[in-house]
């Protein structure tokens, strides 16, 4: 009997599934654990650098686009079914934050984070609904935070969007329960990567530098976080639906 740590483990086997961010840190292991599970992936990202997947996931199909507009969420979804005959699996991981306090957060940038965070989430749902609708089922998880659930400091915006994301999630599970779609959101914790190389050039260590605020004394890898990703949209996850799955070190147990 093979398990999921085994390299026969295909689970996702004849499905395809649809990745954002997918060119770096979470999204990219998320690929890499679809793949290497049997999925076959598209791609989608803003970076250059998604287009690189093909040469070390074999079949790949990347897409770069911006998914706050409407035409990246239907030009990634008629990919999938163009090339794959459909859709059953949704990841929504492109992200972007802000670390301003409140009186220093313009509209300009609750917007920018708001588009990218709720609407291009919401874009790429609706989009892949109707895909999934027409393939009797799927499903769908968000790359959240624990921010859904806590207040921290000079995240105004950043901390709206993941709860209105985790919303958007439990609407999603509603409606997508009598169509055999389900939706889950992972609300992770600090995750070492270079998710705040906008405006840092140290993103890595500085994130690294948040260990001991976790119980577990240190911060997640982006892997890690793929594999809660990847569970929840898996057949071993089919009665789990409208959850917000806590991946944060037990941050939010204290």
């Amino acid at each position: 009997m093979t398990t999921f740590t085994d390299p026969a483990f295909e689970e996702f086997a004849g499905k395809t599934a649809l990745v954002t961010g997918a060119a770096r840190g979470v999204g990219k292991e998320t690929v890499r654990l679809l793949h290497s599970r049997g999925a076959r992936v598209v791609a989608v990202d803003q970076r250059q650098e998604v287009v690189e997947l093909p040469e070390e996931f074999a079949g790949v199909r990347p897409l770069i686009g911006d998914v706050t507009r409407e035409e990246t969420a239907r030009r990634a979804v008629r990919e999938a079914v163009a090339a794959f005959g459909g859709l059953d699996v949704l990841v929504n991981n492109a992200g972007r934050t802000l670390n301003k306090p409140i009186t220093q957060t313009t509209a300009e940038d609750w917007d920018t984070v708001m588009a990218v965070n709720a609407r291009g989430s919401f874009l790429f749902a609706r989009e892949a609904f109707g895909a999934m609708k027409e393939r009797g089922g799927g499903a769908i998880v968000s790359t959240g935070s624990y921010v859904c659930t806590v207040a921290l400091p000079e995240g105004a915006a950043y901390s709206a969007s993941k709860g209105a994301l985790a919303q958007l999630t439990k609407v999603l599970a509603v409606e997508g329960g009598p169509l055999g779609i389900r939706a889950n959101i992972v609300a992770a914790g600090v995750i070492e990567t270079d998710f705040l190389d906008t405006f840092r050039s140290d993103s890595r260590e500085y994130l690294a530098s948040f260990a001991d605020a976790q119980p577990l004394g240190r911060v997640a890898r982006p892997e890690e976080i793929a594999e809660v990703l990847c569970f929840l949209v898996s057949p071993r996850a089919g009665f789990v639906t409208g959850a917000v799955v806590a991946a944060d070190g037990g941050f939010t147990a204290m």
